[in-house]
């Protein structure tokens, strides 16, 4: 009895949190997982990064691309959560170009190279509800391409950053993955600020805590201002 209890409660906790497998462009999902999306570490666990420290806060992945997504400057990329964002935080969109010279499906994205691009964050008044946090309990989250991006190849990194259990440093838990796109009809815009993953964020960051008890009057999601061009 002990032990299936145990593995009931191992199955709930793995059924609670999520991961990010396809994209959704001009309104079409990836046929399959991990096709335009590197195939991160917790797909089978769906466990979040803790340690905003580690190399998992880059793509969290557990093997490079294998495809990628062609999507035009100014539309609409979107991104499936399996099974939906059960925790309740903001979801924030970044995005890395790609060298010419490197190849997609194995570039480490490392160093300064990260611009925000998206953020779906707090609205006001505050609590730990969907009418607060507007991803949460979301199956789809999407943000618009600036239409300023200069076009060529780009990981886009999907972030969902749950509070539930961030009442002490260390306790915000960040699923996230990383998308391959070819951005067409872009812009001629100089993206910024950029920041490196890991080194974005800190542990004691406003961003990654909260209180239940006094709820907070207001809240900054972590890392730099979005660029919209």
């Amino acid at each position: 009895m002990r032990f299936s209890t145990s593995l009931v409660l191992l199955a709930a906790a793995a059924e609670a949190h999520y991961h990010f497998p396809r994209l959704i462009v001009a309104g079409q999902t990836d046929a399959a997982d991990w096709v335009n999306v590197r195939q991160t570490k917790n797909y089978q666990s769906n466990a979040g990064v803790t340690d905003v420290n580690s190399a998992d806060m880059r793509c969290y992945q557990m093997r490079g691309g294998s495809g990628f997504a062609t999507v035009a400057a100014g539309s609409e990329l979107g991104f499936v959560a399996a099974s939906a964002i059960t925790h309740f935080g903001p979801v924030q969109l970044y995005m890395a170009r790609v060298p010419d010279t490197a190849d997609i499906n194995t570039w480490e994205a490392a160093g300064n190279v990260w611009f925000k691009a998206g953020s779906i964050s707090a609205v006001p008044p505050l609590g730990s509800s969907e009418s607060t946090w507007p991803a949460y309990n979301k199956k789809t989250v999407s943000f618009t391409i600036p239409s300023a991006v200069p076009s060529g190849k780009y990981l886009v990194r999907v972030e969902s950053i749950a509070l539930h259990q961030a009442q002490a440093v260390g306790g915000a838990q960040i699923y996230l993955s990383c998308g391959q796109i070819e951005v067409t009809g872009g812009g001629s815009g100089t993206p910024g600020p950029l920041v490196a993953f890991p080194g974005a964020y800190k542990a004691t960051d406003p961003g990654l805590r909260w209180s239940y008890y006094p709820i907070p009057t207001s809240y900054t999601a972590p890392g730099p201002a979005v660029w919209t061009g």
